[in-house]
């Protein structure tokens, strides 16, 4: 089957592989320090995407609920914003930034959270909190378009436009993570320091991964400072790691403060960790230094253990968001594996444009990607179509699929709630690409004495 790209061709998901985009935009007000969300919708629109972060991170973030019923979907229910942000101001004192989400319910009514935006800094906020510092930013994400990834491309944006400002350069390095785990961050951090780059991340959210005091704190947060976002306008120049998450941001930077950019970089795997570098070093002039030089030399004497002997030809499925997947690939067919189906999960009409993605259809011979996909789409190619795989790379969601289908399953991405830790493990840089190919050995290799396939073979590597 020659290489392409398309839509889904049915009516109908089964099993989405994302949720909506106010779990994007919650996702973003989380990673800042003294802020909290209000989601103006139902109460199901917080419950369960919280309920997705504590499952993913196994920890408890606060996110708000502006509680909307029926009497505020048939007349309309600002009132319920007003009331939501007085509460939380008056609960909470070191909230500083409030982000009010809208979701499909209220933007189908028409509520101008814009316009209570507005009316609370007139009239609530001088009134009752003179003096303190709170930040309200409307981000509007229906869930009726676009998808998780969508949505927390355009809180990004919008939290960078309500904030940033130009004073003096400072010497810093915007650098846009994306949707990205605790473990990324400190990867990426690491590789900065090592090229002694002073870096705004945005956002910082190491402290997911947070620690059980003595004091029984028990609520992660990012520490992605309102300091750190009135900044991004000083700043060398700017990296945004993931194209589909970050770049509206990044454009915006650009635009406003002729900041210069380099969008799409996501650094998955040896050849993209390289670029990520030498973009960093060109727009801040600093030097690789040899320690990263060193363990970029680990990472391929890792890759080096397991890619020919284990891992050559070996077919694989991936699905998730967008840039994962499509850095997961150029990671698989930079390893000599076989990635001949990707499934990305909305229907966003650029993937066509994508330049990793017409480069990698231009080099392989055998590779499907389905856009606006479910999980369905993999399973029916498997059941029906008799897809063969030897691996299949995403998160919990699909692992029925690769239960009942008796295919090993490596996961990574968002969420991962069925295996401990992995939130930990970076994808990214040197160490993730290590990370990477060691797991997609080990996991091939509990499948081979599994199922009683060659395992003699790993008694005389």
């Amino acid at each position: 089957m020659p290489a392409t790209i398309h839509p889904r061709e049915r009516p109908g998901i089964i099993n989405p592989i994302f949720t909506c985009q106010p779990a994007g935009a919650q996702f973003a007000s989380i990673g800042i320090k003294d802020c909290i969300g209000i989601v103006h919708g139902g109460q199901g629109c917080v419950m369960f995407v919280r309920l997705i972060f504590s499952q993913h991170f196994k920890e408890s973030f606060e996110l708000a609920s502006s509680s909307l019923h029926e009497d505020g979907a048939v007349f309309g229910a600002l009132d319920r914003v007003e009331e939501a942000v007085d509460v939380l101001l008056m609960r909470y004192p070191k909230v500083r930034v409030v982000p009010i989400i809208s979701t499909c319910s209220t933007e189908v009514i028409g509520d101008d959270i814009d316009g209570v935006v507005r009316k609370l800094n007139e009239e609530l906020l001088p009134r009752k909190y003179p003096g303190r510092e709170v930040h309200l930013v409307a981000v509007h994400a229906p869930s009726f378009v676009g998808s998780m990834v969508s949505g927390y491309n355009v809180a990004v944006r919008d939290l960078v436009q309500h904030f940033a400002g130009r004073t003096e350069p400072n010497g810093r390095l915007n650098l846009l993570t994306g949707w990205v785990n605790p473990g990324d961050v400190t990867e990426l951090k690491h590789l900065l320091a090592e090229m002694e780059v002073d870096a705004t991340v945005l956002f910082e959210t190491e402290e997911f991964d947070s620690p059980l005091m003595p004091d029984k704190s028990g609520v992660s947060h990012g520490e992605t400072t309102v300091e750190d976002l009135r900044s991004l306008g000083d700043a060398v120049g700017t990296v945004a790691l993931n194209r589909y998450e970050t770049t509206l941001a990044a454009e915006y930077l650009e635009q406003e403060f002729g900041i210069p950019t380099v969008s799409g970089v996501t650094p998955i795997g040896i050849r993209n960790t390289d670029t990520f570098l030498q973009r960093v070093k060109n727009l801040t002039g600093k030097e690789i230094p040899r320690s990263l030089v060193i363990e970029r030399g680990r990472a391929l004497d890792a890759i080096t253990d397991v890619a020919h002997m284990f891992l050559a030809d070996k077919r694989v499925a991936l699905y998730g968001n967008p840039d994962l997947v499509i850095g997961l690939a150029e990671f698989c067919l930079d390893m000599e594996m076989k990635p001949v189906l990707l499934l990305l999960g909305d229907d966003n009409p650029n993937y066509d444009d994508d330049p990793r993605i017409r480069a990698m259809l231009e080099h392989v011979d055998e590779m499907e990607i389905v856009t606006n996909a479910d999980l369905w789409e993999l399973e029916r190619r498997i059941t029906q179509e008799n897809l063969e795989l030897d691996l299949i790379m995403g998160h919990s969601k699909g692992r029925f699929v690769a239960i009942d289908s008796q295919i090993p399953m490596l996961r990574v991405g968002f969420p991962v709630y069925d295996r401990a830790g992995y939130f930990r493990h970076p994808v990214m840089g040197y160490a993730g690409a290590t990370w990477l190919a060691e797991s997609i050995a080990n996991t091939l290799f509990a499948d081979m004495e599994y199922k009683g396939m060659k395992e003699w073979v790993l008694n005389v590597w």
